[in-house]
């Protein structure tokens, strides 16, 4: 399992490297050629995809110490993970620990059923992901429709001039 958090971890690093790249070629070529607003969005999207998969990789950090931690040996059991200010009469029945992946946590499952996240992962990790993969997919949505828009405006036709055969002169 560990193994399997880092080798996340490095693939979201190189994703986060590459969107950064293209949210800035994709401004250096609106720079230099001009344009509406599609480009922009077009690059924020790009930047909030990055920043949403630099968040959550911050989490899974935390999430794969947490799961370091509880790898087992004298005084294991419960997990220190599981070992929360507040919880120390449920860690006493603590019978597996496993990962969630959306939201980001290590979650501390118990004998009667019921489970429960530690507080390994900042509380902010989790919403800051989530508002900047919503604003990441808004911003894209609104770029498609931008270049759609400017597409059209392209292809109407202007009164008074001929649009091809059998057109206005």
């Amino acid at each position: 399992m560990f193994l399997a958090l880092l080798l996340v971890v490095v693939v979201v690093v190189v994703t986060v490297v590459g969107l950064t790249g293209h949210g800035a070629s994709v401004l250096a070529a609106r720079r230099a050629r001009g344009g509406g607003a599609a480009p922009a969005l077009h690059a924020l999207a790009a930047f909030a995809g990055a920043a949403a998969l630099a968040a959550y990789a911050w989490g899974l950090l935390h999430v794969t110490g947490a799961v370091m931690e509880s790898g087992g040996g004298a005084g294991s059991a419960p997990a220190p993970p599981c070992r929360m200010p507040g919880y120390e009469a449920r860690a006493l029945h603590v019978i597996d620990q496993s990962v969630s992946f959306l939201p980001l946590g290590f979650v501390c499952e118990t004998t009667d059923g019921d489970d429960y996240t530690s507080d390994d992962v900042p509380g902010y990790v989790n919403p800051a992901v989530a508002v900047l993969a919503l604003t990441g997919a808004a911003s894209a949505v609104a770029a498609g429709y931008a270049t759609e828009l400017r597409a059209r405006a392209r292809r109407r036709p202007v009164a008074g001039h001929s649009n091809g055969p059998g057109g206005p002169v």
